[in-house]
């Protein structure tokens, strides 16, 4: 989900639950607008000053959303046109990494005559970024995948792109809507079914008649459920995708945690779209993103930006909650799916043609931003439809953050060595990062799980006691602020019994542990010429095989505890646990 960054220290008053309501959330609002060079970080606590600004070059201007991400960085599209590219509304091609220095990490470009980015990214929480991309099909395709009209068609895919270098990037995941089409217009073609009311899996390819026929744009992603939702301009509806398949599992109908392969696994919102009866709820649908399930109202829900939905067409942001059922949709195949209506909605004074999105705020209040005819506004109601505070402004979406949560340190920790035996010595380390402050103070506080140990030091030294695992807890708060950080680090301590070491046998050392990505293997030997390597999930699932190499790189998997075998010369394999946490 994009609740970007999710880091602060709540004072709980005992009015607390009675004033939720009557109170604003959070400290700064960020916002950029469209086709400008800037992005504003603004202090909505005291006033609407500008406590932060983000300078783009002219000639990458801002083309739709733009996100803050851990570590003080900005995720943003910006508009970029090949020569010959494709162009139009909504239209982007390409998307940047911008530090809080403004330095640019990362700028990644994917536009031509047969494709292009366009509207919403979704940045992730292990460095990838999801992205909206069209996909120019021919008249001779899209006839002979059973459109009714003889034009060409800009279909749909979603990319997980992996930054590998200054500009470049490794799609290490896809989904592409033209593997998922139905039609019952002529049987000679591909994609003929009988029904389509009885596949609402598939998008009917003759939904329209247009070129740009599905407009995606608005995109998120649920990690706990490894679903991702995207909203649907052209026909008015949003759509839930299996995203724990692989991409060649995607172009299927089957396998996935939902067993569907890369099929719809909900649709909702214009139920005449799959030939079922119900009633019509967007008016211009943008910004499908899932409720954070900390929401005291909605958990978990899914919303959408309205646009011409509300009360008098005016824009709206609507709420609804699936029929969840693990990692599936409840459906009477043949009627829509439910609920017949929305749960909440609300509609605000203004009125956007297009863009514009909500953000439901851990008290219950919403942040909406409308980017309006003429004029826009960014805006915090509360549950009771009251504004608490508002701002004049013309952008695309709007994103507010706690006061720690881009002012509070970010905590790393490790330890000299993760693998020991019983009674040497542990050095742990660990540091904090705080990138909007000159010269902070920190104070730390160590413990460990099991409990036993305890330190104020920032890199303390300890004696390793009996064989297990131990987490090594460290929290770094700065007073100053209220804000605080916590880390871990994971040691496993053996017995290292004098029969083993007579035995002679290999100490096998996999550090970092807790790694983000990126591990390396140490068995003690310089020779890696006879070393095989293989990595498997939780479920004992073979994910990986390599040979030869002291580097792992995990950083396309989920986060989790993984089982890395190491095989060197006649040892018998030595396994070693490993946990993945970015």
């Amino acid at each position: 989900m994009k609740t970007i960054i999710q880091k602060s220290i709540f004072v709980i008053f005992i009015l607390a639950a009675a004033l939720a309501n009557a109170q604003q959330w959070g400290y700064y609002t960020l916002y950029a607008p469209s086709n400008s060079t800037t992005a504003y970080l603004i202090d909505t606590a005291d006033s609407p000053v500008t406590f932060k600004t983000w300078t783009f070059s002219s000639s990458k201007k801002t083309g739709y959303s733009t996100y803050l991400v851990p570590g003080d960085t900005l995720v943003r599209s910006y508009g970029y046109t090949a020569s010959g590219g494709l162009s139009g509304g909504g239209m982007t091609g390409a998307v940047q990494k911008v530090l809080w220095d403004n330095t640019v990490v990362w700028d990644y470009q994917y536009n031509s005559s047969t494709y292009s980015l366009h509207h919403d990214i979704c940045p992730m929480k292990n460095g990838n970024v999801l992205m909206i991309a069209y996909e120019v099909k021919s008249a001779t395709l899209a006839t002979q995948a059973g459109a009714s009209s003889a034009t060409s068609v800009w279909s749909e895919k979603i990319m997980e792109v992996k930054p590998t270098g200054a500009t470049t990037g490794t799609v290490v995941w896809e989904w592409k809507l033209w593997d998922h089409l139905c039609q019952n217009y002529n049987a000679a073609k591909d994609n003929y079914v009988t029904s389509i009311v009885n596949n609402p899996q598939l998008m009917n390819i003759n939904i329209g008649t247009s070129q740009d026929r599905f407009h995606m744009n608005g995109i998120d992603y649920n990690e706990a459920l490894d679903q991702i939702v995207v909203s649907m301009h052209m026909t008015n509806e949003i759509y839930v995708i299996d995203h724990s398949t692989t991409t060649a599992v995607a172009a299927t109908h089957t396998g996935g945690n939902a067993g569907k392969g890369g099929d719809f696994l909900y649709r909702w919102g214009k139920p005449a779209n799959y030939g079922a009866t119900g009633t019509a709820i967007f008016n211009v649908v943008h910004d499908a993103h899932w409720v954070p399930s900390d929401n005291p109202n909605y958990p978990g829900y899914l919303c959408a930006f309205n646009n011409k939905g509300g009360t008098g067409s005016k824009s709206a942001f609507t709420i609804v909650n699936p029929p969840l059922s693990g990692y599936t949709y409840n459906l009477t195949l043949g009627q829509a799916y439910t609920p017949s209506t929305y749960n909440y909605q609300y509609t605000s004074a203004y009125t956007a043609n297009d863009m514009g999105n909500s953000q439901q705020l851990p008290n219950g209040n919403v942040l909406m931003c409308v980017p309006g005819m003429g004029s826009g506004a960014i805006f915090e109601v509360n549950a009771a439809g009251t504004t608490l505070w508002s701002k004049t402004a013309t952008s695309p979406h709007a994103y507010r953050f706690t006061l720690c949560a881009v002012r509070g340190p970010v905590a790393s920790s490790s330890a000299t060595s993760t693998v020991v035996c019983s009674g040497a010595q542990i050095s742990l380390n660990s540091s904090a990062l705080s990138v909007t402050e000159t010269n902070p103070s920190y104070s730390y506080s160590w413990n460990s799980s099991p409990a036993g140990f305890t330190s104020s030091l920032q890199n303390p030294t300890l004696t390793a006691g009996a064989a297990g695992t131990y987490r090594y807890n460290v929290t770094i708060t700065n007073s100053a602020l209220g804000c605080y950080d916590t880390a871990s680090v994971l040691v496993t301590v053996n017995a290292c019994t004098d029969v083993e070491l007579q035995n002679n046998k290999p100490q096998i050392e996999i550090f970092p542990n807790p790694t983000t990505g990126i591990v390396t293997i140490n068995n003690g030997e310089t020779n890696i010429s006879d070393m095989q390597i293989v990595v498997s999930d939780v479920t004992g699932r073979e994910i990986m095989k390599m040979r030869n190499t002291r580097t792992i790189d995990l950083s396309a998997f989920p986060d989790g505890i993984y089982f890395i075998a190491v095989l060197s010369g006649e040892n018998s394999p030595i396994t070693r646990k490993i946990v993945l946490s970015r």
